[in-house]
């Protein structure tokens, strides 16, 4: 580390260094998956005074030091003199404005989550039980063109009523409660979305009836799970033609 930076990094309080090492954890880890390659995606999470830690612009995210990682405010305003923030940053600052109790925001580009938007296949459509019960079902954004406020606001109103989504042609973003959790829902919707590619290679991929998705919501409430789910709320978007 350079001067600047180690005198940056001893004034940091046990939770800005707790969440620098685990936002880069989680990058290794979807490295190592291959949910992003090269420069893709970028992992935040907010901290108890509202600022947020984000992966930087052009990082390899496999490769991060704590010290790599931005700092900024809700305004997008680097913070303590340190790197500047990912270029995708209005994705994760709009995420924790509509869902404030939301802590950790995952962007990452699934190669089966996107080939699913590129083939125009419904992921928010009732086939895995355990989606079912959890998080309902994964809504498709329309188009937002990466790197403008347009592909922030193409997941606004999505993003106000689900945990995760997958935006056309580009990716996935996932909200959790922590670090763990928004990794935890990416690997969901990536599982999901292998699930269903698979099904479409060998025939005709067939939801789950009304009556059956029906049960399965039931249980939510014998099992505990107040999680947000989509097929309760009926979070979803209409595709442009």
């Amino acid at each position: 580390m350079s001067q600047d930076e180690t005198a940056r990094a001893r004034s940091w309080s046990d939770e800005e260094a707790r969440l620098r090492r685990a936002i880069c954890e989680i990058g290794k880890l979807c490295y190592s998956r291959f949910y992003i390659v090269g420069a893709d995606g970028n992992i935040s999470a907010r901290m108890n005074d509202g600022t947020v830690l984000i992966t930087p612009a052009g990082a390899m995210k496999g490769f991060l030091e704590p010290h790599h990682i931005a700092h900024i405010d809700m305004r997008g305003n680097v913070v303590d003199g340190g790197p500047s923030a990912s270029t995708e940053k209005g994705i994760h600052l709009t995420a924790y404005e509509v869902r404030p109790e939301m802590r950790a925001v995952c962007h990452a580009h699934p190669p089966h989550a996107v080939a699913m938007t590129i083939a125009g296949i419904d992921m928010q459509a009732p086939f895995i039980p355990e989606i079912i019960v959890t998080i309902g079902g994964i809504p498709t954004a329309n188009f937002g063109t990466p790197g403008t406020p347009e592909l922030a606001d193409s997941i606004r109103n999505i993003l106000k009523c689900s945990d995760t989504v997958v935006m056309t042609n580009h990716g996935s973003v996932t909200l959790g409660t922590n670090l763990m959790d928004a990794y935890k829902k990416l690997d969901m919707v990536e599982h999901t979305a292998k699930i269903l590619y698979y099904a479409h290679s060998v025939g005709h991929a067939k939801p789950l009836n009304a009556e059956y998705v029906q049960k399965l919501l039931a249980t939510r409430g014998l099992l505990g799970i107040k999680t947000v789910n989509t097929l309760e709320n009926e979070c979803g978007v209409r595709k442009q033609d």
